[in-house]
Order: C-alpha cells, then structure tokens, then sequence
C-alpha cells in the first residue's frame, strides 16, 4: 500500500485528493493507494467568497466531497515536517500527537495574511479566515447599539489590493442597509488606504480608470501614499497625521504562503512559495510536491502563478494526477493552465472581468457581475455527495 499524503484543506488540497484517486484508479491501482488529506478545520472555506454579506456560509463540509471517494481525513494541524524521514507530525484538537508517514506528500496549505504591527493592531478585523470574516460581520451588524459618534458608520480598508478593493466597494451598501434601520444611511463612509500612490498597483494600469470609475461611483474616500500607523476601536491615524474617526478598520495588505514552507528544504520567493517544476514537484525534494499558495510555478512563459483559486485548483489537479502516475509508472503531465483572466468584484458597480496579463478589459458594469457571480456561488464549488462527478471534474485541467 502506498500514501499519499495531502496536508491542506482548500481548493488545491481538495482536488490534489481528487486527482490522485481518479488517476490511482485510471491505473488500476486504486486499492493500491491510501490517499489521506490533513487539515485543520473540518470545511472547505470557500475563501474568495468572504468578502461578501453573511460569510459563516461561504464553506463545504470536507467528509461531503471526499468521503463518496474513499480520502481519509484527519482533522489536526501540522506541526512538523521531516522530508528526509518521509514523516509529518501533527496535533489532533484533543492534544493528541500523531506521525504520519508518506511515499508521496503534498503540500497544499494556502497563505495567509500578513497582520499589522502598529498600535492597537488587535482593534483591526480581516477576511482572511472564515473566523475572521465571521467576527467582522458580527461587529457590522452591532454597530446600531452603539451610542451615536463620529465614525460609527465609517470603514477605513487598509490596502487597494484586489481583497481591499472587492471589500471596499461591498461595504458601502452592507453599512447602509445596516445604518438606515435608524435613518443613519447618510453616516456611511468608507475609506480606502494603500502606501502605494494608485489604486490596484498589482492590477496594472489598463484597468485603473474603470476601478477608479466604480470606486467614484460609491463615493469611497482615497489616502494614497499613506499606511496606518495606529488604531483604536474609535479611530485610526495615518502616517501622515490625518485621524479618522472610524469603527470599523479592516486589513487586507500583504500576503505570505503557509509557514510550513520553511520546513521544506528548498529555494523559496520573497513570498515564501516553494519552488517546483513543471510538474509540481518541489525542486530538489524527492517525493514531495506544492500545490495553489505554497508554489511558485510557472503559469505562462515570463509569468508566474499567483495566489488565487483561479492557479489553486488546477494546479491541485496536476498535482494529485501527478503523485499518483509518478507512483505507478503512469506519464506525468506538465502544469498547463487557463489563459490568464481577473474578474473584480465592484459591488453595486457592478465588475471587471480582464483577460491577459496585461489585463485587457473584456467585460463591465452588469455583465462582468453576473460573470463573478456565477464563478464565485457555481463554478469555485466542488461536487458533494458524488464520487462520478467529483472524480470526472478532476480530470478536466481546464477551468473553463
């Protein structure tokens, strides 16, 4: 019996899972492969979601997706990795100490939000975890039991990334519909903030003026040039002095890969991602691969990955297919995504959906929302409860 061990949960982990089976099987191995899946929570948190109203629902029970196909799960949080000893320590949430071991280990872990260190960094919310997003929508919907002040009503979004965009322009109508249970709609204001000098620095600037349109269109406050410097419950200051007085602040700059990177030895970026080939093997790591955030991998010549779901869930099939051919002498197949597109949410802007690298604008206004909505409530989502399914779109590569 060989093991194929996957440690995370989340769109790569899940179809890493997916692909090794359906390939285990294709090569009529399946009862020759024992494929286990480690991961902290039991929920597939469907994280490019949490951004939006009501998030405590944006996840998927795991045991619903890869329980008809026969992973084992284990719910516990990786402590340790010996890639010489093909062996993983682990920490059941009963305290309970397991070692895991592997012929061939997958690295799924995702990334996760690089937190402030400023003053009163602890008054700040996020949406980088499912917990997270769930607190920040606790506190919105609280806010009408405070005693009126300046502010109440007011959300500084620190980052003019794509989270700090796809949150800035949601805020504005979730407050609303919130504050106008008073008759307080006209208190909202939200302010964006970012240390670079434009807004979507990482988007590029063919974009810009429609994100710039839509961000003037709900009447969102801009501080460029500027980051925070301190927070309270009731305000925050900027570097360059200026104290806005707000209730609600909300970090979304930075981004590094999961922590367990480090314990594998070899070459990583500045953000912490794992270096692989084309096949998504770890380079100079025998037996071990990365998949979505933990990898840096090449998406188109000149180009590589980046950290979304769009690169997470192919790249989580390639993997898993990948592991399980290499096992049993079947061909590898080299990472070959999508043509590279974004579609950002602008809330009641609508979005822009860009296809490119240099993003080219293909769809706006009404039309790209529809887009978005569609690929962040249908096309992000696994199959549950069918193994035929779950199994048949793991061996499409494609996310079209």
């Amino acid at each position: 019996m060989k093991d194929v061990l996957i440690i995370g949960g989340g769109f790569a982990g899940v179809w890493t899972a997916a692909g090794a089976v359906r390939a285990a099987r294709e090569a009529g191995a399946g009862d020759d492969v024992r494929v286990t899946l480690v991961s902290a929570g039991d929920d597939l948190v469907i994280r490019p979601r949490l951004y939006e109203d009501a998030p405590d629902g944006m996840r998927v029970p795991l045991d619903r997706v890869l329980g008809p196909i026969g992973v084992r799960r284990v719910t516990a949080t990786v402590t340790g990795i010996d890639t010489g000893a093909h062996t993983v320590r682990a920490l059941r949430p009963t305290g309970e100490e397991l070692a895991l071991s592997y012929d061939k280990l997958v690295l799924a872990t995702g990334s996760q939000l690089v937190r402030p260190g400023f003053p009163g960094a602890q008054d700040v919310f996020d949406v980088d975890t499912l917990p997270a997003a769930a607190a920040l929508d606790s506190h919105l919907r609280r806010l009408p039991e405070r005693k009126p002040s300046p502010g109440r009503y007011t959300a500084v979004v620190v980052g003019a990334g794509f989270t700090g965009l796809e949150l800035a322009t949601a805020l504005g109508e979730r407050l609303r519909g919130i504050a106008d249970r008073e008759g307080a709609a006209e208190d909202v204001r939200v302010v964006l903030v970012d240390l670079a000098e434009v807004v979507g620095p990482e988007l590029g600037a063919v974009p810009r003026p429609a994100i710039l349109d839509a961000i003037g269109e709900l009447k969102i406050e801009q501080r460029l040039g500027r980051t925070v410097t301190s927070a309270t419950s009731a305000d925050v200051t900027l570097s360059d002095g200026e104290v806005i007085p707000a209730a609600t602040v909300v970090w979304t700059a930075g981004m590094a890969a999961s922590p367990l990177t480090a314990q594998i030895p070899a070459e990583r970026d500045r953000l912490g991602r794992l270096a692989v080939d084309e096949y998504l093997q770890v380079v100079g790591v025998p037996d071990v691969y990365a998949a979505g955030d933990t990898a840096l991998a090449t998406a188109e010549a000149g180009h590589a990955t980046t950290q979304s779901c769009q690169h997470a869930l192919p790249m989580g099939k390639f993997a898993g297919h990948n592991v399980a051919a290499e096992l049993f002498g079947r061909a590898l197949l080299p990472f070959t995504p999508d043509p590279y597109v974004t579609c950002l949410d602008l809330g009641p802007a609508g979005a822009l959906y860009t296809e490119g690298w240099d993003r080219r604008i293909a769809l706006t206004g009404q039309e790209a929302k529809s887009l978005k909505q569609q690929i962040n409530a249908v096309w992000i989502y696994p199959p549950v409860d069918d193994a035929e399914q779950l199994l048949d779109q793991a061996g499409r590569f494609s996310n079209g």
